[in-house]
């Protein structure tokens, strides 16, 4: 090939690179926290009100069989980020100190060398922000979000740079000001929202609104408000710049709600637990539960065109560590060579198509007390089925899925061939995670210890 050949296939190229590029969907992902299934008015909360979440319902699809991959904060988002169970970064419960990683077996930080979907959407040509909260490390010489393959951010529960406050609208207003600086192009935004998780910061103006309630329910009607019109606002500007056919945007929350408890906290600090009485519609257990209280959370999906209009899924089989291999999918971008996701793309489920699940979902929770609803340690699905386990304890519950939703029935006693079936899945699945992190998450005081 001549020089000239050379440079005519280099133009050629870059053409079809800037078409493409035009057609990739701009993607847009509100990550809630703390929210129970049943808090969505279209859910049937008896005390919120979600009038922008339910409107992208009517415009979308509502997902009644999604989970996330822990029944807490961190390990929930890291499924997110890596497209893997969080078991396989060591991650199993939420970030807090050195001495309670050490202990937990835990790293300080995810790994910036892993699999990460915003580095993986970067290297395509997206632009790519993440704004609000963070919570995938905590030491004070943790990686900052860019290694993860951010262009911009703003967080809080981070790395200390580009720090914002807790609550309040300044995430929403970044996010709103990258939409802006970056409509003309490809961009994937992660928008992690402080509410409803404590300390619970309630606005004057929607405390007023829901001023006929009790204390508690005043309270935290008034927090969902506000994550609420979080996606108003972010639903309302993509339809001011025309971006509402370009654009998929999705909206969960990290677990179920967080259990009420007798700390009404400060004003002056923000108010505590026994304003978080988040419902669950009817599901058992909350927060740090393996039952589906914990994990089965609202997920609703919207791109005009594309995704058909007013639907309700209560088939499709859906996890968080799906959302890695269906957005790149959405993108019309192929999986990293050597890269092995524990989800698949749902992206079929998206666009009203049949989805089937043909990977297990795997749980594993190490935070558990006995209590009622956060003994299990460990759980899988697969079809129908769901399993959970507390290996020291020999504790086993089955649940078949397709005809108890809401786990009330354990039908281990009469299924005796899928408890084995399932236990050898876990077995086999624990065997391949790593047992230690790896040593570049660690920070250097930790490896001072060693």
């Amino acid at each position: 090939m001549n020089i000239k050949q050379i440079i005519w296939a280099g133009i050629i190229l870059a053409i079809g690179s800037v078409a493409w590029g035009a057609d990739q969907p701009n993607i847009i992902f509100i990550f809630a926290d703390d929210w129970g299934y049943g808090d969505m008015g279209k859910h049937g909360s008896t005390f919120c009100e979600t009038p922008n979440l339910d409107r992208m319902a009517e415009e979308g699809i509502d997902f009644a069989n999604f989970t996330v991959n822990s029944p807490v904060c961190s390990p929930s988002r890291v499924a997110v980020m890596t497209g893997q169970f969080p078991a396989r970064q060591c991650i199993h419960q939420h970030f807090q100190g050195i001495k309670a990683h050490i202990k937990r077996g835990m790293p300080d930080w995810l790994d910036p060398q892993a699999p990460m979907l915003p580095r993986m959407l970067q290297e395509a040509g997206y632009t790519t922000g993440h704004f609000g909260k963070w919570h995938l490390g905590s030491s004070g010489d943790s990686p900052s979000e860019d290694q993860y393959g951010y262009d911009r951010f703003a967080t809080f529960n981070g790395s200390g740079q580009h720090e914002i406050p807790k609550g309040g609208s300044i995430g929403v207003d970044r996010a709103e000001a990258f939409i802006r600086e970056f409509k003309d192009q490809p961009f994937f935004i992660n928008l992690w929202l402080h509410e409803a998780h404590t300390p619970h910061l309630p606005q004057e103006r929607f405390m007023k609104k829901f001023k006929d309630l009790s204390e508690a329910e005043q309270v935290y009607a008034s927090i969902i408000a506000e994550g609420d019109e979080a996606v108003g606002r972010i639903l309302a500007l993509l339809k001011e710049l025309g971006l509402d056919e370009k654009t998929l945007v999705v909206f969960s929350t990290d677990n179920g709600p967080e259990h009420s408890t007798d700390d009404k906290g400060h004003k002056g600090q923000g108010l505590g637990k026994f304003y978080s009485v988040g419902e669950t519609g009817g599901l058992k257990g909350e927060k740090r539960s393996l039952f589906s209280g914990g994990i089965r959370v609202p997920f609703v999906v919207r791109w005009p065109g594309v995704v058909p209009q007013g639907r309700t899924d209560t088939t499709s089989v859906i996890t968080a560590v799906d959302l890695l291999p269906t957005f790149l999918d959405a993108a019309g971008i192929a999986l990293p060579e050597g890269y092995a996701p524990d989800g698949q793309s749902a992206f079929s489920a998206f666009k009203g198509e049949a989805f089937t699940r043909n990977k297990p979902i795997f749980w594993e929770w190490r935070g558990g007390d006995n209590h009622e609803y956060t003994w299990p340690s460990l759980g899988v699905r697969d079809g129908r089925w769901k399993l959970l386990v507390n290996p020291e304890t020999q504790k086993v519950e089955l649940y078949d899925l397709e005809n108890d939703w809401a786990e009330k029935n354990d039908v281990a006693a009469d299924h005796p061939e899928v408890v084995q079936k399932l236990s050898e899945q876990l077995r086999v699945w624990k065997q391949s995670l790593p047992t230690e992190p790896p040593a570049s998450s660690l920070s250097k005081a930790r490896n001072k210890k060693k």
